[in-house]
């Protein structure tokens, strides 16, 4: 019997066994707690979001405006732009208004 290039039923590799992580893998989510900075926004409100979220997307889950926002984490600005890789607290400061 012949067989063409690619045929499954030739020789195959040996299947490698199954990999093994480290205690301390990463989830694949991380907690967000997001405060907004204005009258009448009620309490801060935590949510799951997948590892590597930019900010950016988060604002935009949340209905904000990201080009109308300012973001902090611990009192510090940070790009929309910014992955989000672990837990963490973020203020969001609207910086315009309606009117």
């Amino acid at each position: 019997m012949r067989m063409h290039r690619g045929s499954s039923n030739g020789a195959r590799a040996p299947r490698p066994g199954p990999e093994t992580l480290p205690l301390s893998a990463s989830s694949a989510t991380i907690s967000v707690e997001i405060e907004v900075a204005r009258a009448g926004a009620g309490g801060p409100q935590r949510i799951q979001l997948a590892r590597g979220t930019l900010v950016r997307e988060l604002l935009h889950r949340l209905g904000h405006a990201p080009e109308g926002s300012a973001v902090l984490i611990d009192g510090v600005s940070v790009p929309l732009d910014t992955p989000l890789d672990a837990d963490v607290r973020l203020t969001v400061v609207p910086t315009f208004s309606g009117g």
